[in-house]
């Protein structure tokens, strides 16, 4: 069977998948996922020299490797907190952090006396802590001013628990981009904040199709007794699974493309940030619009008077179709008859949908002389 046609027969309802009813499983994952996240953060970030400050020295010369350069960054440094990266056109750059005490001057003298290159020829960027500790705060107000802008538009366009959801789904990819990050020790630069900016974005696009085929699936669900907000909802994200997958994996191809053939192959490290921010930000975007935002939406929902009169109403018209439909087959009657006969609204008066006895009329004169 194709994708299509599986898509197809999700969104006619034929194929379902329970993803609202198994909400506390989701959870359950979630929460592991998150702990471990947390974890990782809690071992600190590595943050660049672009928030805590420091010294960029930039090297080119043919046949100089990244094991090399790292051993001279260390004797001169004496430590081992300088990090080192392979740019493009056989450059190499050296990070020394604002800690070390080492002036610039100094460190360009000795590293040209060990690497054997004229001084002229190292690059030499001096950032300053209080320059990183502004980056560090715009970041910072950039992300609340982020969320705070989704909430408003989505408690306007939408309502409040679908705000609720949305933020819950953001703040849920956001820890857990963070402590991957935190675990795999990647270096925290200004492209990492864009990559985390961008994957709260991608989210919340997934997240806003979701809701919008949710809110066309509920409007008026009050009025019938059929399925409950929790199935309109599940229903719902069926509708728009096979859509989110293959966005979610469209997304992820030249994503992982940057990752792994970019930045591991080619040795394009200054890809790393972005790409790993990005690669595990959709990943956890996509799980989270599917497992937690829809099934947290449908229990804030269920939660309302009106849902839980919904669900009540729901209850008894299943018990009574089940009802009918064993006296039914005690009778010998098929189940669909019995359905039928209650599904004709009490009270209604006129004329009756009633099986045509072709055998009355016949033979008998049509008045016409």
């Amino acid at each position: 069977m194709s994708l299509r046609n599986i898509g197809h027969r999700l969104y006619q309802g034929e194929v379902s998948f329970d993803f609202v009813g198994r909400r506390k499983l989701w959870y359950s994952i979630s929460g592991v996922i998150v702990l471990v996240a947390a974890i990782g953060l809690a071992m600190g970030l590595h943050l660049g020299i672009e928030f805590k400050g420091g010294s960029v020295y930039t090297v080119q010369k043919q046949g100089l490797s990244i094991a090399q350069a790292q051993d001279v960054a260390n004797e001169i440094t004496g430590g081992t907190t300088a990090q080192v990266q392979q740019l493009g056109d056989g450059k190499i750059r050296i990070q020394v952090s604002s800690e070390e005490k080492v002036s610039g001057p100094a460190f360009v003298e000795e590293l040209s006396k060990d690497l054997g290159v004229q001084a002229k020829d190292i690059d030499a960027q001096v950032i300053g802590p209080s320059w990183g500790e502004q980056i560090s705060q715009k970041a910072l107000l950039g992300l609340v001013i982020f969320m705070v802008l989704v909430t408003v538009y989505l408690a306007i366009a939408f309502e409040w628990r679908m705000a609720l959801a949305a933020l819950v789904a953001l703040i849920h990819d956001l820890l857990i981009t963070i402590g991957v990050y935190a675990l795999v020790g990647f270096e925290v630069t200004p492209g990492t904040v864009i990559g985390f900016l961008t994957i709260l974005g991608y989210s919340l696009y997934d997240t806003v199709v979701v809701f919008d085929t949710v809110k066309e699936n509920t409007r008026g669900i009050t009025k019938q007794n059929r399925r409950t907000y929790s199935e309109a909802a599940n229903h719902a994200l069926n509708q728009t699974l096979v859509r989110s997958i293959n966005t979610t994996v469209v997304a992820l191809l030249p994503v992982a493309a940057l990752l792994f053939i970019g930045g591991g192959l080619l040795g394009a490290g200054t890809l790393n940030d972005i790409s790993l921010a990005l690669f595990i930000g959709l990943a956890a975007g996509a799980y989270s619009s599917i497992c937690v935002a829809t099934p947290l939406l449908a229990q804030l929902k269920e939660q309302t008077p009106e849902m839980k009169a919904l669900a009540k109403r729901v209850a008894q018209r299943r018990a009574a179709d089940a009802k009918a439909a064993e006296a039914a087959q005690a009778a010998g009657e098929s189940p669909e008859d019995a359905e039928d006969g209650e599904d004709e609204p009490a009270g209604m008066v006129g004329q009756r949908h009633q099986p045509v006895n072709r055998s009355r009329t016949k033979g008998r004169p049509s008045g016409k002389r």
